[in-house]
């Protein structure tokens, strides 16, 4: 551990030295050094950030585990999570896609509206006639 503090200490001052003398044949070896240093400091950030996920994973199990003991202290049930399906989407953009089956259905059910609203004004037209009729023979 000594030895690497006074190499530390030592080495950053040889550095400086190297730099006010006008060696320049170190350029090389400059970008390699940063970028060595670069993707050490992007391991230590990753590194850090897992310790910091495992951490509260660890802290969510055990809030889990005292939330469960007073669960079974009073006899509280669960709550489970319930989803519910929204009919209209806030977002159109975010809707989902519809499979060709879907849209095969909907178009048949708009077929049927349209051969339901033939069939009632046929029906109609039928019914108004047979009124006319019978009103006709009932004067004679």
């Amino acid at each position: 551990m000594a030895a690497f503090v006074a190499k530390q200490m030592v080495g950053n001052k040889l550095n400086a030295v190297k730099g006010a003398v006008g060696g320049e044949g170190g350029d090389e070896d400059d970008k390699e050094k940063e970028e060595e240093a670069e993707r050490e400091r992007q391991e230590a950030i990753r590194e850090a950030e897992e310790r910091r996920k495992e951490k509260h994973r660890k802290m969510e199990e055990e809030r889990e585990k005292m939330r469960q003991e007073i669960r079974d202290k009073y006899n509280i049930k669960k709550k489970e999570e319930v989803q519910e399906i929204q009919q209209e989407e806030p977002n159109p953009l975010m809707r989902k896609k519809k499979t060709p089956e879907e849209l095969a259905a909907e178009a048949e059910m708009e077929d049927e509206d349209e051969l339901t609203k033939l069939k009632n004004t046929i029906t109609t037209g039928v019914d108004e006639l047979k009124t006319q009729f019978e009103a006709r023979c009932s004067l004679q």
